[in-house]
């Protein structure tokens, strides 16, 4: 197995920065609403652990990002960039935070689309889903361990 694809995404300061980058988000929120971590929560909500944390950050990454922003990519209108993001990152974040419309409150909906950005940015910046996969694992682990 190639290890090249992971020491790029772990060299890559710009990743490093969107993992700091959560951090920093999680003491904000928690000014807000604060944090009540359990940490057994992983073993005594292990089916929601694996779902959140293992299961819907592939299966999305590879659905939105994979097929979605690759078909985009692929269009010539698909690359263009607007401040840093391509137009095929921006339209499937759209899409994404849509989806989550269907199975989330209206705010925490739309609380996606950032870190959705963030997602595509790395999928365009790698041309991997190695990236988006392992920053949706994270957020949604501190996320969830941290506020739920």
């Amino acid at each position: 197995m190639d290890s090249a694809p992971a020491r790029q995404v772990f060299a890559d300061k710009h990743f490093l920065a969107a993992v700091l980058a959560a951090i920093v988000f999680w003491l904000g929120l928690s000014v807000w609403q604060p944090p009540a971590p359990d940490i057994r929560w992983p073993i005594q909500q292990w089916q929601v652990f694996i779902q959140v944390v293992l299961l819907y950050p592939v299966v999305e990454e590879w659905l939105f990002r994979g097929y979605l922003q690759g078909y985009l990519l692929k269009r010539s209108w698909g690359e263009r960039r607007y401040a840093g993001l391509s137009l095929a990152n921006i339209l499937t974040s759209l899409v994404f935070t849509a989806a989550h419309f269907l199975y989330h409150p209206p705010l925490a909906a739309a609380s996606v689309v950032i870190p959705s950005l963030i997602f595509g940015y790395f999928r365009d910046r790698h041309g991997r889903l190695l990236s988006p996969i392992l920053l949706h694992a994270y957020y949604n682990l501190g996320y969830f361990w941290l506020f739920s």
